[in-house]
């Protein structure tokens, strides 16, 4: 009688592996726009005028994308290669992601000002840190 009850029971999924896909899916998508932007910063494809970041002494945006792709490119693919493998540090590496992200976002504001770009990313970003500070318990 017990083995029935079992069989019959709907399949509970633990916390961490209902947040693993999710954070696997926000953090590699993050990763990705950030390596993007690098790039495209890099390159100076699509970039802002040089006279934005002029007061910094800066004649290009090369150093900005490099500083793009490291702080938020390179944590996000590391949260999401540890959410891959189930590691027990995916909570923490998302919020150190996440935080990463914020000063980004919040270093860019005084030199290109606030658009929707900022804001979606900054709304990923929360919504990850987030579900990265419920899962740590249950992880």
């Amino acid at each position: 009688m017990t083995d029935q009850i079992m069989e019959s029971s709907p399949t509970v999924v633990a916390p961490s592996r209902r947040h693993r896909r999710t954070l696997l899916t926000m953090e590699s998508a993050m990763a990705v726009f950030g390596l993007g932007g690098g790039v495209m910063l890099m390159s100076g494809y699509g970039t802002p005028p040089v006279e934005a970041i002029a007061s910094l002494g800066l004649s290009s945006w090369v150093l900005p994308g490099v500083w793009l792709t490291a702080s938020v490119a390179i944590p996000s693919a590391l949260a999401a290669y540890l959410a891959w493998r189930g590691s027990q540090w995916t909570p923490r590496a998302v919020m150190v992601a996440s935080g990463l992200l914020a000063v980004e976002l919040l270093v860019q504001v005084p030199f290109l000002g606030v658009n929707g770009l900022q804001a979606a990313m900054a709304l990923i970003g929360g919504t990850a840190a987030a579900l990265a500070w419920q899962a740590r318990r249950t992880w």
